[in-house]
């Protein structure tokens, strides 16, 4: 129950918030239908049931804005919404993705002491200059500059004061909706909204520690070559803490401010397309570990021509089995492998499906872009194809590859914004032959099946000694599934119960035979009464047993 969950009065009057925010963009019937408003009743609380505002508006526009009033922890589950295009078709994701991280920077007084706290000093015994006024504020962190006693300059990332309370709160509570959603709202069960934010719980509490941040940073920086005209941040990891991260401050422009110029050349516009659609394919084809929000705000222009990628917080992560499967799924659509998408798809997805009706929009899927050249293939288009078969055929993609068409979807349309004449699917193709080659190597096939066979050998000494002791408890059970068992165990029953129904009846015509020679006993007509009692009774065990023999199914 709901309201049993909520651990403080505070869960409760947080709730009583949502539910009137809901209310207010019209989106009241939700409120119903979860049985809010009977909570609040049980707990002597009433909602502000006003007539709701903007009903003329989309109802995708209602909800971002009801999202953004809720705050940061609500604004983060929109933006994860928004990345999951399987999940909802265009009009929506497109609307969420509208979601702002923006919030009021927070006085210096008031982030004073928890900077103090973490830097384990004053911050003027730590920088020789230190900006108060922060560069920019999100609903999670705000920046300031500063500079170090050595001179460098420096970024520091500041975490909201008391932010981490106020998500852990609205997790919890979100955490209960999504239950209720799934018993309550049938036709949202199909999204699995218990494990979506189980993933987007994972996901936020890791953007709080600002630790994992930097290692993402650092992860990305030791991935990138030296001459890759690309530079991430170098992290002060002495003065980076869970609420801290400081890093390297780095002159330019970002892409946001840089296509709002007019002055801005087209051959600069198409070798920043290049080279920030090349590092992000290299990332995921090359190392698995990609920067998953690649927008223009956080991407700069340097002075020196090279591209400069910030923010971290989000990040994904491909790991080799999914790269092998995400390569094969490719080939198999190039190949025209009808079979193989399936399987891949069907895998991925872990849903129960109408297999021959996904065959059929798979094969049209295909059948769509056959014998199209690279650059006749728009891939926000393509992309957009697959996850709407999917959608269709209530199929579900798993976080990480969700996240990666994300990011394609992404680097198209900037790719697009700088150069018109940009055509993405022509950057992919070296990178996926690369990766493909790499993991189809004799020696990358070796060190699998190596991996593969001295996993089972380490893991057999001890699912032996399992075994043996089950044995010898007594505990080993061997199930046997075969085809029909169960169907030929029924009619092995109803032939036993035939059987016995003749034998009886054979008994009673006998018996009654034997009656019919007794002369003493009452009569009728002259005959015995109990001869003709056991003769009725087995015409009747007769006729029922052959109109049962007649009923029964053919083999």
């Amino acid at each position: 129950m709901l309201l049993e969950a909520l651990s403080t009065a505070r869960d409760l009057g947080r709730l009583q918030d949502i539910a009137s925010v809901l209310i207010r963009h019209g989106l009241g019937d939700a409120v119903r239908r979860l049985g809010l408003a009977r909570i609040f009743d049980r707990a002597g609380k009433a909602i502000n049931w006003k007539a709701p505002q903007g009903l003329a508006k989309d109802p995708q526009l209602r909800l971002r804005e009801a999202l953004e009033e809720l705050g940061p922890t609500f604004v983060k589950v929109g933006q994860m919404l928004s990345a999951r295009p399987d999940l909802l078709p265009p009009t929506w994701t497109d609307e969420l993705a509208g979601l702002q991280q923006h919030a009021n920077s927070i006085p210096y007084e008031d982030i004073r002491e928890q900077l103090v706290e973490d830097l384990g000093a004053e911050p003027e015994e730590v920088f020789s200059s230190f900006d108060q006024t922060p560069l920019a504020a999100a609903s999670i962190a705000q920046v300031h500059r500063a500079t170090l006693l050595t001179g460098e300059e420096v970024i520091l990332k500041i975490r909201r004061p008391g932010i981490r309370e106020v998500v852990e709160a609205d997790l919890r509570l979100i955490t209960r909706l999504a239950e209720r959603m799934e018993e309550r709202l049938p036709e949202l069960r199909r999204y699995r909204p218990r494990n979506l934010i189980r993933q987007f719980g994972r996901s936020l509490r890791n953007e709080l520690d600002l630790r994992i941040e930097a290692k993402n940073a650092e992860r990305l920086r030791d991935n990138l070559p030296e001459d890759s005209g690309i530079v991430v941040p170098r992290i002060f990891p002495k003065w980076t803490r869970e609420r801290l991260c400081v890093m390297e401050y780095l002159e330019g422009s970002s892409l946001h401010e840089w296509l709002h110029d007019e002055a801005r050349d087209e051959e600069t516009s198409a070798h920043v397309a290049e080279l920030g659609c090349d590092t992000i394919l290299r990332m995921v084809f090359v190392d698995g570990c990609f920067h998953a929000d690649p927008h223009p705000g956080n991407i700069l222009l340097l002075r020196d021509g090279r591209l400069g990628l910030v923010d971290f917080g989000m990040v994904g992560f491909l790991p080799e089995t999914r790269r092998s499967e995400f390569l094969e799924l490719l080939v198999s659509v190039i190949n025209q492998d009808l079979v193989e998408v399936v399987d891949i798809l069907t895998e991925w997805s872990d849903g129960k499906t109408d297999t021959e009706l996904l065959s059929q929009d798979c094969a049209a899927f295909i059948e769509r872009y056959n014998g199209l050249s690279l650059e006749q293939i728009d891939t926000t288009e393509m992309l957009g194809e697959l996850t709407t078969l999917l959608r269709e055929n209530d199929l579900f993609l798993p976080g990480d590859v969700a996240l990666l068409l994300k990011v394609f979807i992404t680097l198209d349309g900037l790719g697009r914004t700088l150069a018109p004449d940009f055509v993405m699917a022509t950057h992919v193709e070296p990178f996926a032959k690369l990766a493909w080659e790499k993991e189809h190597s004799p020696l990358a096939v070796l060190r699998r099946s190596a991996k593969e066979a001295g996993s089972l050998l380490a893991s057999l000494p001890g699912d032996l000694k399992q075994i043996m002791h089950w044995a010898k408890r007594g505990k080993l059970h061997v199930n046997i599934d075969v085809e029909r068992l169960e169907r030929f165990g029924q009619r092995l029953d109803h032939s036993a119960n035939r059987l016995t129904v003749g034998i009886v009846t054979a008994a009673l015509i006998i018996g009654t035979s034997i009656c019919l020679t007794v002369s003493g006993g009452p009569r009728i007509a002259g005959m015995p009464l109990f001869g003709l009692l056991g003769f009725g009774s087995s015409l009747v065990g007769g006729v029922c047993l052959l109109w049962s023999i007649l009923r029964s199914p053919k083999v």
